[in-house]
């Protein structure tokens, strides 16, 4: 096998970088999935007082004084923190954080306006050393909802993701144009979601397991539609909201199984954005990411998942949903 700096197959813009510190690059290492409200936040925590050199941020919704002050000390130590936050949406539970974040020496920034949100929700330590990692969430760092939410953030340490995902985030923290390269395995908002998904959708032949804050896309749906006719298992977890009540009628006339979780502020709340195909066969593969089923979401924001075929992964994915399915309300 051909040193990773040297395989022609890769993205060498994203290894460039990298590859021009010298440094040796891990082997494709096995995935780590957190699990929200069940594991907490403190792998996430620990990732960011890892950091040596930098974190780069960009979140959708900052309101948690943990992660906040952990930032503070990392800069305070002489990490580099470079944090992008949603200002088109969130300005307002934002602004705390913003300003602990700039009075504290962080670099922070509001989030590009041409986006019509910046959903996105990553953390990238390390980038161009060996102890690189980058966390890939569906899940804020909003500690209000740390309890109640179902959510996930697939922690990886993919050389050609992570320069993917660092390139794109030197551009969106200048507010400057770019078409972020898809690494590996990247599924980014509003460049290559909608095709990314629909090709996960569209290529299972046994089982979907489907769990997404929204049901709103046409295109989504109607693939989820056309799968569940075709004989695939469809299944669907999310929370109650009569907004989405007409596609999940139609999606269950065409053979889909739903289950829903009451939207009562006491039942567990599906904010996760995830899909497992296949699952038990030799082609599975899953998307865990910020991209919700809406149109808005895959065509205007500024988001960011990733799929993978990673066992451990698959595994606490489909057992996690599979559960999740299990103790809702059947639709």
């Amino acid at each position: 096998m051909k040193n990773r700096c040297e395989r022609s197959s890769l993205a060498k813009a994203a290894l460039a970088a990298v590859c021009a510190f010298g440094v040796a690059l891990p082997a494709f290492a096995q995935q780590t999935l957190v699990i929200e409200p069940d594991q907490g936040l403190s792998s996430i925590y620990s990732l960011i007082n890892s950091a040596k050199s930098t974190i780069d941020m960009t979140m959708y919704e900052l309101q948690d004084t943990t992660a906040q002050n952990d930032l503070c000390n990392a800069g305070a130590r002489g990490v580099k923190v470079r944090v992008i936050l949603d200002v088109n949406h969130e300005q307002s539970n934002n602004t705390s954080a913003f300003n602990q974040l700039s009075n504290c020496g962080v670099s922070v920034k509001w989030a590009w306006t041409t986006y019509a949100a910046t959903h996105q929700k990553s953390i990238l330590i390390d980038y161009g050393t060996s102890n690189a990692q980058v966390a890939i969430m569906s899940l804020n760092l909003t500690s209000r909802y740390y309890s109640t939410s179902r959510d996930y953030a697939v922690i990886e340490s993919d050389p050609v993701d992570m320069g993917a995902i660092e390139a794109t985030f030197n551009k969106d923290f200048a507010h400057t144009s770019v078409t972020p390269s898809n690494g590996d395995d990247l599924v980014w908002s509003p460049t290559n979601s909608r095709t990314a998904l629909l090709n996960v959708i569209n290529n299972a032949t046994t089982s979907l397991l489907v769990e997404n804050e929204e049901m709103s896309d046409s295109g989504i749906v109607s693939a989820l539609e056309n799968a569940a006719s075709a004989g695939v298992n469809v299944t669907i977890v999310m929370t109650d909201n009569s907004k989405y009540y007409t596609n999940l009628d139609a999606l269950k006339s065409s053979g889909a199984n739903i289950a829903t979780y009451p939207n009562d502020n006491t039942s567990l709340y599906i904010h996760a954005k995830a899909i497992v195909a296949d699952y038990g066969t030799s082609s599975a593969v899953a998307f865990v990411g910020s991209e919700n089923f809406s149109y808005y979401s895959l065509n205007k924001n500024r988001e960011l998942g990733l799929t993978t075929t990673d066992s451990g992964v698959l595994d606490q994915l489909n057992s996690t949903i599979s559960n999740d399915y299990s103790g809702a309300n059947p639709y």
